[in-house]
């Protein structure tokens, strides 16, 4: 499998961060104007910061603009909302009886894409500035 999807690795690399950056920026949609069947949260909240950084650090991230501090941001809110939301729930080490499943798999998707930067199809790769990424 390697000799054929490891030559499109830059590019597969790529979808994974425009779409978890798309759906990132979806969640934090919900939580700022109610959308895609949210419910709307005070944006002196902490619903409302994390809905803050969902949506603008998911669009840097599909955009690929400052690609790196935005998904360390990122997996910072996804560890914080694990432990304070769903690790409080019980089930600590079983985040799929806590429903922290989502949060536990951005974290860690978020720590790569930050590790890794923008890539390709980005705009920091677009301009050829890696002050971008």
């Amino acid at each position: 499998m390697n000799k054929f999807l490891g030559k499109f690795g830059d590019e597969i690399y790529a979808l994974l961060r425009i779409v978890a950056g798309y759906l990132f920026a979806c969640h934090g949609a919900q939580k700022l104007f109610g959308a895609l069947g949210g419910e709307q949260q005070a944006l002196a909240s902490m619903a409302g910061l994390a809905g803050i950084i969902e949506l603008v650090g998911g669009l840097l991230i599909l955009l690929g603009l400052f690609t790196s501090w935005a998904a360390f941001l990122a997996s910072g809110e996804m560890a914080v909302g694990y432990f304070m939301v769903h690790a409080s729930q019980g089930h600590f080490l079983t985040p799929i009886n806590n429903n922290g499943e989502l949060a536990v798999v951005y974290c860690f998707l978020f720590l790569y894409v930050a590790a890794r930067g923008a890539g390709k199809w980005s705009i920091a790769a677009a301009t050829g500035k890696s002050s971008l990424e």
